[in-house]
């Protein structure tokens, strides 16, 4: 018979419960985050064992240093008109995020995302794949559109799901999809993507192709199955995909620690499964380019998957549906050690001599100016705020390339109860 009191000399067992290291009121110290000095992490050849170099998924691949300038055996040695390119990219990402939020303040859209200080993470990956790899992301890529060329007018069609949208208002704010841009669709499901990018990468080698799959999630999303799922089979084929891990610290208003942040990195996630693994600063645009070029070779010569922690800070809330005050200190995006990537890459163009602030200046306002102008193009198609642009029975199109009867049962019953409600726009 079992004692009343067992192990009475031990004491009880209890759980650990992360808890975020600031909460709003306190004041914040980030001087416990381990950054190594720029230049100073070994750069493998892309054909070694990824049990070779576990190493490098504990420290952090930095370009960029407190000097702005480039250093070390990572240094991709870009063209200035590259690195312009990139600046100019993000810049616009910037001005877009800003206008598509405050269109949503002023009720033209029911949701938006912006990536402030997540810019060099997508566009940093978009200037090292080539423009045909196929990209499965999360909702903070909008970079890798518009550094693909994606009309910015487009993109606002489909966040105000008005004539315009190509998707027919069939998907959230923000959840893009672009054949034409080799930019597989948004799914609001986490890690949904993973697999599905394993999956497209698998059926690239099968074929005999030479396109490569990238993925993106936030660090939360490594807690859901799929995104373990799509490392088992990556590892077992050695496809040929990219896995990115965007650590922003924050999955709306849970920290990362939930999703094991406090016990090691998420890049470390893939020495379990045999994949190379990276941790880069997300801050640095010239890291990330430097380690998505090196997984990307990787890739494409057969040596299989890697997986790459983009360590960054998201500035701002998780999307206009958030108050961060609500459990960050306000001072955690200021004292944030890594700094601002559009700034960093600024600054290691003026050290150049090939970039100054009125030039920088200059570029601010005719980007916004841009983006302003597009506004004004696509809300001509009309905006959210004002009711349904689509006609109603397009909601049954692009579900089955042929409709089932009971579908067009429930389609023909909707379209009488409209005509007779007496709305025009029931019908094409």
């Amino acid at each position: 018979m079992a004692s009343e009191h067992p192990r009475a000399n031990l004491k009880p067992l209890s759980l650990h419960v992360p808890e975020p290291k600031f909460r709003p009121g306190d004041a914040v110290d980030f001087g416990e985050v381990d950054i190594p000095p720029a230049g100073s992490v070994r750069r493998p050849d892309t054909a070694d064992k990824a049990q070779g170099f576990t190493d490098l998924a504990y420290t952090m691949i930095r370009v960029l240093d407190e000097d702005n300038r480039a250093v070390g055996p990572w240094d991709p040695k870009l063209s200035p008109d590259a690195l312009r390119r990139m600046l100019r990219n993000m810049v616009l990402v910037r001005a877009f995020d800003e206008r598509m939020f405050r269109a949503q303040r002023q009720g033209k859209t029911s949701f938006y995302m912006k990536s402030l200080g997540e810019e060099a993470v997508s566009i940093g990956a978009a200037a090292a794949l080539s423009d045909d790899d196929m990209c499965f992301p999360s909702y903070r890529q909008q970079g890798i559109l518009i550094s693909r060329g994606c009309p910015l007018v487009d993109m606002m069609n489909q966040i105000y799901s008005n004539t315009g949208d190509k998707l027919q208002g069939k998907q959230l704010p923000i959840m893009y999809s672009e054949r034409r841009f080799s930019f597989f669709s948004i799914s609001g499901n986490l890690t949904t993507q993973y697999p599905q990018a394993v999956g497209w990468a698998m059926a690239s080698a099968s074929r005999g192709d030479t396109r490569i799959a990238s993925t993106w999630c936030g660090e939360g999303s490594t807690a859901e199955g799929d995104f373990h799922s799509a490392l088992t089979f990556a590892t077992v084929y050695r496809a040929p995909v990219i896995f990115n891990v965007v650590n922003n610290q924050w999955a709306i208003s849970s920290f990362s620690g939930f999703a094991g942040a406090d016990e090691t990195t998420f890049a470390a996630r893939a020495i379990g499964y045999g994949i190379a693994g990276l941790r880069v600063d997300g801050n640095d645009a010239l890291a990330v380019y430097a380690a998505m070029s090196w997984a990307a070779e990787r890739a494409r010569t057969n040596q299989g998957p890697t997986l790459i922690e983009h360590f960054t800070y998201r500035a701002e809330g998780h999307s206009t549906s958030d108050d961060p005050t609500q459990y960050r200190s306000a001072g955690e995006p200021n004292a944030w050690p890594l700094g601002d990537p559009v700034v960093r890459l600024k600054d290691h163009l003026i050290a150049l001599g090939e970039w100054d602030e009125e030039r920088h200046v200059a570029q601010d306002k005719e980007l916004a100016e841009m983006v302003r102008d597009a506004q004004k193009e696509a809300e001509k198609n009309g905006i959210l705020g004002h009711g349904l642009h689509q006609p109603l029975d397009s909601l049954f199109d692009g579900v089955f390339e042929e409709m089932p009867w009971h579908l067009r049962e429930q389609r023909q019953q909707m379209l009488a109860e409209e005509e007779a409600s007496g709305r025009p726009w029931a019908r094409k």
